[in-house]
Formats: C-alpha cells, structure tokens, sequence
C-alpha cells in the first residue's frame, strides 16, 4: 500500500499534517515514506536542546524552514537552574547558517541568545520573517541592531519576558526607512527608554501591524498617537497607563474607538484607575485580557469583566478577590482559561481576600474552562472535587499554595482526595501542579487515573519513594515530570528506568537522591543523560550514599553535551551511537 501513490500525491496527503507527531508515525511506515518526509519536513520542535545535535538534525531533516527549541529546565523560571548552566543557541546557528539558507523562522524558549548569534541570523538567512525570544538571555540592544537592519522581511519580532542587556532603545532606529513588512513587534521586558519618534515612525509604515507589545517606558499621553497609525492592530500591549494631563482621557476614548478588530489587551503598568473607563468600548470584542502586570483594585477590575463577555483568557492579579471572580463567573461564560497571580507572595498575613471559593465560583460560571493558574492560601477538598465536577475538560490545572504543606483548611487533613478527584474527573487531564499537603495515596490516585498526564510538577509533597513509583509505573503519557523539595529517593528511579527513557525529562533537587543511585542509573540507561548539578563541589569527595543537589535526566541522541560547567556531573556511557533524529 505504500506504494500504490505517486510521490507528488503523498507530497500533497503529508502537507496536511501539522502534528509532528503524526508525522513522525508517518515515517515509520516504510522506507520511502521515510525518505519522502525527512524531505519535505519544513518545521521542527525541538523540546530540550540537548536532546538532539545540529548535525543529526540537518541530517534527519534537509529543508528545514523553521525551527522552535527550548533550553533550560522549566524550573529555571524560579531560578533553581544555576548560572551559566548551558542552553547555548550559537552552535546550531552556525550549523543552520550553512544548511539551511532557507530558514525564515526561530523560536527560542530558555536559551543564551549572543549578540553574535543574532547577528550570524541577520546576515545568514536572506528570507528570515519571524523570531521569538521567550525567557532568553544573553543579547543586547547591538544583537537586536543587526536584525533590524539585515532582516528587510522581518514580519515577528517577539521577546517575550527575555533578559536583556538594554542600555538604551536606539537599535528601533536600525530598521530602514523602507521597511514595511512588520505584523508583530513585542519589546514589553525591555526596561530602557524606547525613542518613541523612531516607534511611531516604525508603526505608522507598518500597515500590516496587527500585534504591539510596549514596554513600562511608554507613557499613556503617547499611547494615542501610535494607535492612530495602527487602528488595524488585533493584540495591544499597554505601557504606563498613568497620567495627569487634561486631555489624556478624551484621547485614550477616541483612539481605542477606532479600533475595531481590537481582541487583546495587556500591560497596563502604574495604572490611574480613573483612566481605565477608556476601554470600556473595547470589553465587548475582547477575548484574552492580561492585566498581571499592573496594580488595578477589585472594583475597578469588576468593571472591566463586567463587560468581558465574550472573554476566553483572563490573567490577573490576586488583587481580582473571590468578588471579582464572582463577576467573571457570572459575566464571561466562554472563559477557558484563568490565571490569578500572587501580588505579594511573601507577605505572612494575606493583603486581599482571595480563598478557594474564589476558584469554586469560576467553576460553577464558567464551564468551558479547560486551564487554571492559582495561587491561593488555602484549599479545601471539598472546592477540589466540586470544582473536578463542575469542569470536567479540565486540560491544564495549576494550584499553588503560597505556604508548603498547608492541610485542608477545613479538616486539617491531607488534600489527598481533592487531587485524586481532579485526575479522576478529569479524564483529559495533561498538566498538574500539586501543592499543599499531599501523602504517597494522593499519588496512587494520579497513578492510577491520569493515563493522559504529559506534565507533572511536585513541590514538598509525599511521604516515600512509593508515590513516585505510582506516578512513574502509572501515568503511561508522562513526559515532563518535575520535582522539588520532596522525599524521593533512587529506589524509584531504578525500579523505574525504563520509563524515563520514555519521557522528554525528570527534575528533580533537594531530594534524598544519592550520587551512587545517580551512578547506577547511568549505566544502566545509556541513552540517557544522567547530569548531577552540584554547586558544592565534586559529588566524588562526599560518601556515595550523599544525596546530591539537583538532578536532571533527559533522553537524548547526541550523547554526552560538551559544554557543561564545573558543577555539572554528567553520568552516562559515551559509547552509544547516536540514533536517527525523529523530530
């Protein structure tokens, strides 16, 4: 059968998929399937840099076209991943700059991004349209120089939430004055001054622009002026939305009347709440709001989700309250996702009033939610189960109580069976966060119902190698698991090796995993990169039975990494011959 079509006819059946994992299955079928694929393969996902090479991937995959990777651990967010730990993108520009002329796309999540790399992007890839920097680190405002002034089809330029050295805002200045084709621009995490007669020059001879991100240096009496240029644009990202002229709020109400296709709404840092009534007009049409970043009262928010009712994505600070949650329910009945963030996470005393019925309320008024993000202070397991009950297609849930091992409030017992609900409600169930008090059952329960969990992250939980034993002998779908602050040992791990071969990777730090378990399972899984991250010193001059720091287990076809530093062990068996790449 698969040879019974003509090649360009399978070239057109392979063009319809998207998944790379269903073409991954594709070309397993057969050998000229394979080839046909390898060859018309034109984006790869690369989910931890390490796990390939730039060579196998140039090999495997000949015309590549665009290229998303992901660097360092996820726990590198909460900064548990060291300084100068690795992730570095140069040597896979290099190699693409010579293989791939063609590249018109990169996206990079958690990786050390030179001013040298963009500058080889700029000068190496004549069709270059899009990159996205997400979480990067590493450049300066002379890298984003060169991309200005080199890439003349830049259509994305994206830094989400990127570190970057930003001395000043001068490199805007680099894009020629006949460049025209930009659909996206997102400079929110800069925190230099941004020229803004070189932006408004910028949006106002972009007349595709549909997406503007700007950061805290953009001033409110400025924001009009820029979307006179662009009433085209679809996503806004806010500056300071503070000011004390006169004529500020008239002309905030009159530029966001005109725009129209307006979906997205962002930013709004140093917010002057009298100035908020100006968007009013736009709430209606308004599907994704994030207002994390800027410090609006509960009332005031009321207001705004009052008249959200079409909203899908809402994040927001705790500053939103179970009232103002109330109003979401009642008010945005196609709301799927929900994210509340902490404003002082480290304060011993609440300074708002957001509990779990906060969460409990979304949940009976929105049940289409299929992801949630909460940071709380208390939980109960009878807001668990109700909230698994009202919102079955649960993909994503996120609960993060700010204090470790906080008991059911209202039964000083184990949040056991409110986790155990949630997986076994939710059958479609991905990715978990767990947090409060959790025994080994809890455990069992994930073990036991989530056959689809791709994601699993645990802080201070458990009481012995056995809950990790459930989660890895049971949760067949498992990916990405990572853990911290927890009492899980290398008895687990060796009892269940063989599943880690299977997953992207395993986190684990501060946990009683000795070097000698360490040891052990890197010789008996090969393939994997065993990497003991101790910035104590060697694990060798302490007794084997010491457990070590962190610890991060990945599958990988390029063997041991070369560019690992001091404090990084790395435990497997050189010897192994890489195996073919398949995305």
């Amino acid at each position: 059968m698969a040879y019974a079509f003509p090649e360009e006819v399978l070239e057109h059946v392979f063009s319809f998929l998207s998944s790379d994992k269903d073409r991954n299955s594709v070309s397993l079928v057969c050998k000229s399937w394979y080839e046909l694929e390898r060859w018309n393969r034109h984006r790869v996902f690369i989910g931890n840099c390490y796990a390939s090479s730039p060579e196998i991937l140039i090999r495997r995959f000949p015309e590549v076209r665009a290229l998303e990777m992901k660097g360092k651990p996820h726990f590198a967010d909460f900064n548990l991943v060291p300084e100068g730990w690795g992730a570095y993108v140069y040597p896979w520009i290099v190699a693409m700059s010579a293989a791939y002329p063609l590249l018109e796309e990169i996206k990079l999540k958690r990786m050390v991004v030179s001013d040298e790399s963009l500058d080889l992007i700029s000068k190496s890839f004549k069709n270059f349209k899009v990159l996205i920097l997400t979480s990067c680190e590493g450049f300066t405002a002379d890298g984003l120089a060169s991309i200005a002034a080199n890439c003349r089809n830049l259509r994305v330029l994206d830094l989400k939430e990127s570190d970057m050295d930003d001395i000043s805002g001068h490199w805007l200045s680099h894009f020629p004055d006949s460049y025209t084709s930009l659909v996206a621009l997102n400079i929110s995490c800069l925190l230099s001054e941004v020229i803004f007669s070189t932006l408004e020059r910028l949006v106002a001879r972009s007349p595709n622009l549909k997406i503007l991100r700007l950061n805290r240096s953009i001033p409110l009496e400025k924001l009009p002026n820029l979307l006179r240029h662009a009433p085209q644009l679809i996503e806004l990202g806010v500056g300071s939305y503070a000011h004390e002229g006169i004529d500020a709020f008239s002309n905030m109400v009159s530029a966001f009347a005109a725009c129209k296709e307006m979906r997205d709404l962002s930013g709004f840092w140093d917010v002057a709440p009298a100035y908020l009534p100006a968007i009013y007009p736009l709430c209606s049409g308004i599907t994704s709001l994030n207002l994390s970043y800027g410090t609006i009262q509960s009332p005031e928010l009321i207001k705004i989700v009052s008249q959200c009712t079409n909203l899908q994505r809402l994040w927001v600070l705790d500053h939103i309250e179970d009232s103002g949650l109330e109003a979401v329910a009642m008010s945005c009945k196609d709301l799927q996702e929900l994210r509340v963030f902490p404003s002082e996470p480290y304060l011993v005393e609440p300074n708002v009033s957001l509990t779990e019925q906060g969460l409990v309320s979304i949940s009976h008024g929105c049940t289409k939610l299929q992801s949630v993000l909460y940071f709380c202070r208390r939980m109960s397991n009878a807001a668990l189960v109700l909230i698994a009950r009202n919102c079955p297609n649960l993909i994503r849930f996120r609960l993060c109580i700010l204090e470790p091992r906080v008991p059911d409030y209202l039964t000083n017992q184990p949040l056991d069976s409110g986790f155990g609900a949630i997986v076994e409600i939710c059958k479609d169930l991905q990715r978990l966060s767990l947090s409060g008090l959790l025994t080994d059952q809890c455990f069992k329960y994930i073990g036991t119902h989530g056959k689809k969990l791709e994601m699993l992250s645990i802080a201070f939980a458990g009481d012995s190698d056995l809950g990790l034993h459930h989660v890895l002998s049971g949760c067949h779908s498992l990916r990405k698991l990572e853990i911290r602050d927890s009492p899980f040992g290398g008895k687990a791990l060796l009892a269940n090796a063989a599943k880690l071969e299977t997953m992207r990777s395993l986190w684990m730090s501060n946990c009683p995993v000795s070097f000698e378990a360490c040891k052990l399972l890197g010789q008996k899984m090969p393939r994997l990169n065993v990497e003991v991250i101790d910035e104590r010193g060697s694990p060798e001059s302490r007794p084997p039975e010491c457990p070590v720091e962190k610890l991060y287990i990945y599958r990988t076809v390029a063997g041991r990494r070369r560019d690992f530093p001091g404090y990084v062990c790395t435990i497997n068996d050189d010897s192994i011959s890489p195996v073919i790449f398949s995305g």
